[in-house]
């Protein structure tokens, strides 16, 4: 009876233990999203609030009043909507050649054997450590000689393959099973056909992945653009941004209004295709 009532009680114990730590955790994940979820929200606010307010001394943190002429200001003064096509069409060139380019780079490191394939692939990953600014002073002179300084092409060419994009399509198609290759090659298809039709749908959650990830980080790109881009008919989001920063002397509502201005595009990319990065990540945690 003893031994009975002491295995119940070590039982209580261990449940409440558990229960405790599920808690612990639960908030530690609240506290996380809310640190992670605070700066955007304040950004939208502050969006919202009159330029008196803002530069109000002491600062106020809760406004009475909220106003749209941030944004009023920020569409009258400058090419928003010129901007902002500027910097779709750069990152969905980038995006859509990097698809194309590394998935077919990825396919040949991950299924074909070739004299030189394996010092050729460690050279592409041995770029990954090389510093951006390392290349810029080469690539910008290339693109003087192409004459194509001051044009969309100036921002596109470089990007359109990457050896981050490489690797992670060759890791993923390591996993595809041979057997489906084989049978499309015994149904008749060529190593195009094979590609296109066999390897690219099995790739999808992947692909899905690495599109959001590299439409967020060019939609972020600043150096760059900043270097080639000269006029403001050819500006991008962030450099007609930080163009539009210097003529308003900190004008915090105006700054915040087009930070999320340029902030939505990425938030409806990720709604679009969160669901195949949730699964993309999930795959790949499982395969790995």
């Amino acid at each position: 009876m003893l031994a009975w009532s002491t295995v119940v009680a070590i039982r209580r114990h261990e449940s409440t233990v558990k229960r405790r730590s599920h808690g612990l955790l639960i908030a530690l994940l609240v506290l996380g999203a809310v640190v992670s979820i605070f700066p955007m929200v304040w950004m939208f606010y502050t969006s919202f609030c009159p330029a008196e307010d803002l530069n109000a001394v002491p600062p106020v943190l809760i406004h009475r009043e909220f106003t749209l002429l941030n944004y009023v200001q920020l569409l009258s003064n400058a090419p928003i909507v010129r901007w902002t096509l500027n910097s779709f069409i750069i990152c969905a060139a980038i995006t859509i050649g990097q698809l194309l380019f590394d998935s077919m780079a990825g396919y040949a490191f991950a299924r074909k054997k070739f004299p030189g394939g394996r010092i050729l692939f460690w050279l592409i990953i041995g770029t990954m450590m090389v510093p951006v600014q390392i290349l810029i002073v080469p690539l910008y002179i290339m693109m003087v000689r192409l004459h194509l300084v001051d044009t969309l092409w100036a921002a596109i060419l470089p990007g359109l393959a990457g050896p981050f994009g490489i690797f992670f399509m060759r890791q993923y198609m390591l996993t595809i099973p041979s057997s489906l290759e084989e049978a499309a090659r015994i149904d008749g298809c060529g190593e195009f056909q094979t590609f296109l039709r066999i390897i690219l749908p099995v790739s999808a959650p992947a692909l899905a992945v690495l599109a959001i990830f590299l439409f967020i980080s060019n939609w972020n790109s600043f150096l760059w653009p900043l270097l080639v881009l000269n006029s403001a008919h050819t500006y991008t989001l962030t450099v007609g941004l930080a163009t539009l920063q210097d003529k308003q002397a900190l004008d915090y509502g105006l700054l915040m209004a087009g930070a999320a201005v340029a902030s939505l595009p990425m938030f409806g990319i990720f709604l679009v295709f969160q669901r195949a990065f949730i699964r993309g990540v999930r795959m790949g945690a499982l395969k790995g």
